[in-house]
């Protein structure tokens, strides 16, 4: 199996749970970003690893024909909607160029199947919510566009090839590993557990759901469990959410209760800009026909989340004191 973007939050998780199975997983890393995460968590010496770009269609080619890869689950992307303000070319190239090679050489080389990452971004912004799959792909902004087009790109090659594609459209994820503290989850665990104060950019009362990533990874794995075996489920898109609706601030102080700093300063800024004020999914197509439910939910999740970063700053605290 071929996983890209196997260094990044989800990547992480999808790699640990197929090795488990008994998986054979060959890892796409990209030039210039080190494997660390996966030396860690001691996975490194158990998996085949290939450096370079999701945009190589040459390297991709080779690396799905030498390695007999019958199942990618293509995760690469630029995910940070504040650098795809910035950087709309790169994010396009990233998420949009890079899908479509990853689409054209697992055509040319056979592949089974190929579990693609969207994201419930795709939908844009809408009053008509939750989100559901039926409902047009309507992004506006360079991120949002971006998965909107990797949707209709897996969709082109399920139905003009036949190629089995199945899209997977999370919710916002979290999860122990993730080290972009501009994020709320991350950061607002990061400043409980040190001791700092914690800035929202927006005015707090954005709504957003989550999905914790182990209970994302069994996601992908029951997608393509179905897909290997109902080919009417080709091109078809699945939500995948804990349906449990949070402002901001909600998300912070169910982070202050559970790491137990009630005390914790929130900061509101309010200077947020070009981002959908609701964001809500339904996951009742994924519950109805994969028959899928979430193992570990929101506050199990963030118990695991809040364990994680523990354990990372004690251990970043012990290296500092012997480097001292």
């Amino acid at each position: 199996m071929l996983v890209t973007g196997a260094t990044g939050l989800l990547g992480g998780y999808v790699v640990t749970e197929l090795v488990e199975l008994g998986a054979n997983v060959v890892a796409l890393i990209r030039d210039g970003v080190p494997g660390s995460r996966l030396q860690r968590s001691g996975l490194a010496g158990r998996i085949n690893t290939v450096h370079g770009s999701v945009n190589d269609m040459g390297l991709l080619r080779r690396t799905m024909a030498e390695y007999s890869v019958q199942t990618v689950f293509h995760l690469a992307a630029q995910t940070l909607v504040g650098i795809a303000k910035q950087d709309p070319i790169g994010t396009l190239e990233a998420n949009v160029q890079g899908s479509w090679v990853i689409l054209e050489a697992a055509r040319q080389t056979k592949v089974s199947q190929v579990l693609v990452a969207s994201s419930d971004k795709a939908y844009g912004d809408t009053l008509d919510l939750p989100y559901r799959e039926t409902m047009p792909l309507a992004g506006r902004y360079p991120y949002d566009v971006s998965k909107s087009c990797v949707d209709l790109i897996s969709t082109m090659y399920a139905v003009t090839y036949g190629l089995p594609v199945g899209i997977v459209r999370c919710a916002n994820l979290f999860g122990g590993g993730d080290l972009n503290f501009n994020r709320v989850i991350p950061g607002a665990i990061k400043a409980a557990i040190l001791g700092e104060p914690f800035e929202i950019r927006s005015d707090g009362k954005f709504v957003r759901d989550f999905l914790y990533a182990e209970d994302a990874t069994d996601a992908y794995l029951t997608v393509a469990e179905n897909l290997a075996v109902n080919p009417a489920l080709y091109g078809e898109a699945f939500n995948f959410s804990l349906e449990v609706r949070l402002t901001v601030l909600d998300m912070v102080d169910l982070i202050k209760k559970l790491s137990g700093r009630p005390e914790l300063e929130v900061l509101v800024r309010n200077i947020a800009t070009n981002e959908v004020r609701e964001q809500y999914a339904s996951s009742e197509k994924a519950r109805s026909l994969l028959k899928w439910k979430p193992r570990c939910g929101l506050e199990e999740g963030l118990r695991r989340t809040i364990r994680w970063y523990q354990e990372y700053f004690a251990a970043q605290e012990q290296i500092a004191a012997v480097q001292r």
